[in-house]
């Protein structure tokens, strides 16, 4: 847990942080319920989840101004978890919060903040453009309160659509007039606020409806004045629930990293990635065991205690006290927020989600990023989103391996009277009689390259004899069973043919690998020139080896 000794400004700061937390945590009450509605959960498990992510991020995270709550995308994987749904559900719900934050907290102790990078830009922009799309489809029954039916949120909006003639009035005027006010307001210097207001404004005109007809949070939970009671994880959900819990961890870190690498703390250093891993899974394992879902940090909450005057990490305390005593306070009164309302602050968000700008980028890019996106984006609409990011990382990592092993390049040094520095040509096909062929390779020297590597060297024939083939390997810390493999059957090939294959720039690390499997005694220890310090000196080491043996000599290559 941070230190905050010195964290924490003057009288000045002090207030800037109380009026930023003030205004954080009021907006947050509504967002938090409209989270638990995202996720077709008690949506005090959303509020609850906003207030002890809040508090406990602020005193955990690496960065000062991130703000962990419920995020959009996490909401929404939950969502699509079926055992969330049923008498279980809070269990389940502790259960794959608590594990979501094990991963997050184990990834941080290990130090692999720098994981995220591995996840490719077209993933995300897919997942996240998709699920902005989810957010605004889930909540077309709590808009219209027509209760849809079918396979996934396509099906249901079709069904949506059809069943237009059932629709609930007094609903969509509240979510109209809730939407509405919203556009107005947050013109006003009200900014944020104004969901606060609007939600406020369609729940009153719910109350105003005749027969009840607007279903409200109170249909769905009790509301009292007292603290979140504690929920504990069970084992024996473990093994149905790692696929979510991985999901929820990825998409959480992947969230909260893009603000560790874009929002300076106040002396104007990035956080550790790796620190806000460990807070973002404290706060999890916090909010799993109080009554809430899963948190990660949010880029719309950071950007807002920012915008309100944030200096210190108290502006997120503050924010976490002001939702706890607006519950202790109103609690009751939570019961008459209309769903409808929610469901328009929802759809509001998620079309604002939505980044057509980032999928114009991606389509400019080429057919390999284009594919992986049209993947993750396709799916995320059609299957449970856990699964669906999960297929994204795995195509983009599978894509990615097979284009670099077609990237490979070998060319052939050539050195003449025209200057020191060689001219890199093509390789010859077959390895000429008597000459000496220094290659070098551009790319990654992998498994997936090797055969591509093989297919441009040289091949000996029946006249290659007195040939000597030099590869430079300089760079390369060490190579994977089927490059090594691939070397050795080279290497006995050329000398069955009369020829020599000769390695330089080798490091310490590649020199104990030919050590430990054998290859170096296939190539001969003679041929194997480690690496020096000054560049080209192994390569001239070879090339005088060559004329101590007595091989004939090809003048181009004469150094």
């Amino acid at each position: 847990m941070r230190t905050y000794l010195g964290r924490f400004g003057g009288r000045r700061t002090l207030r800037k942080d109380l009026v930023a937390g003030v205004a954080l945590g009021v907006e947050s009450v509504p967002d938090g319920l409209a989270a638990g509605v995202l996720a077709g959960v008690n949506p005090l498990f959303g509020l609850n989840a906003y207030m002890i992510g809040t508090f406990t991020g602020a005193l955990t995270t690496g960065s000062v101004f991130m703000s962990v709550q419920a995020t959009g995308a996490m909401s929404v994987i939950l969502a699509d978890v079926p055992e969330m749904q049923g008498p279980l559900a809070a269990t389940a719900i502790a259960t794959v919060t608590v594990m979501a934050g094990l991963i997050m907290l184990g990834l941080g102790l290990a130090r692999l903040g720098s994981l995220v990078r591995f996840i490719p830009t077209a993933v995300l922009i897919g997942f996240v453009n998709a699920v902005a799309i989810n957010i605004v489809l889930g909540q077309l029954d709590n808009l219209t309160g027509f209760t849809s039916t079918g396979a996934n949120r396509l099906v249901r909006a079709l069904d949506s659509a059809l069943g237009m003639a059932h629709f609930s009035w007094p609903s969509l005027i509240v979510g109209a007039l809730t939407a509405a006010v919203i556009l107005v307001l947050e013109r006003t210097r009200l900014g944020a606020l104004a969901m606060v207001v609007a939600v406020v404004a369609g729940s009153a005109a719910a109350l105003l409806m005749p027969n009840q007809s607007v279903a409200t949070v109170g249909d769905l939970a009790e509301v009292t004045r007292s603290l979140p009671g504690l929920s504990l994880p069970d084992p024996l959900l473990v093994l149905s629930l790692i696929v979510p819990a991985l999901s929820l961890a990825l998409v959480g870190l992947v969230q909260g990293a893009a603000i560790s690498g874009s929002v300076p703390n106040p002396d104007g250093t990035y956080p550790n990635a790796s620190a806000d891993f460990r807070g973002q899974g404290i706060a999890n394992i916090a909010t799993g065991m109080l009554q809430g879902m899963p948190v990660g940090g949010s880029m719309s909450a950071t950007a807002l205690v920012r915008a309100a005057g944030a200096k210190t990490a108290l502006a997120n305390l503050t924010a976490g006290v002001v939702m706890l005593v607006t519950l202790l306070v109103c609690g009751p009164l939570i019961e008459y927020v209309a769903m409808p309302a929610l469901a328009a602050l929802l759809i509001l968000i998620g079309i604002r989600t939505f980044k057509f700008h980032q999928i114009t980028m991606v389509w400019r890019t080429g057919a390999m990023q284009i594919a992986v996106f049209l993947v993750t984006f396709v799916l995320t609409l059609l299957i449970p989103l856990q699964y669906a990011v999960l297929v994204g990382v795995g195509l983009s990592i599978v894509m990615h391996i097979a284009r670099q092993s077609n990237r490979i390049r070998v060319l052939r040094w050539v050195f003449d009277d025209e200057g020191f520095h060689p001219r890199e040509v093509a390789p010859p096909s077959e390895l000429p009689p008597g000459e000496t062929v220094i290659l070098t390779a551009y790319g990654s020297l992998f498994f997936a390259s090797a055969q591509s590597f093989r297919a441009q060297l040289p091949q000996p024939t029946a006249d290659s004899a007195g040939a000597t083939v030099i590869m430079r390997l300089r760079g390369t810390e060490e190579l994977g069973v089927t490059f090594l493999t691939m070397i050795r059957d080279y290497a006995a090939e050329l000398r069955r043919h009369g020829a020599t294959l000769m390695i330089t720039g080798v490091e310490p690390r590649l020199a104990h690998q030919f050590t430990a499997t054998g290859v170096g005694a296939i190539i001969g220890e003679e041929n194997i020139f480690p690496l020096r310090r000054r560049f080209g000196d192994s390569l001239d080491e070879a090339l005088a080896a060559i004329r101590d043996r007595g091989i004939p000599y090809d003048g181009d290559h004469d150094r």
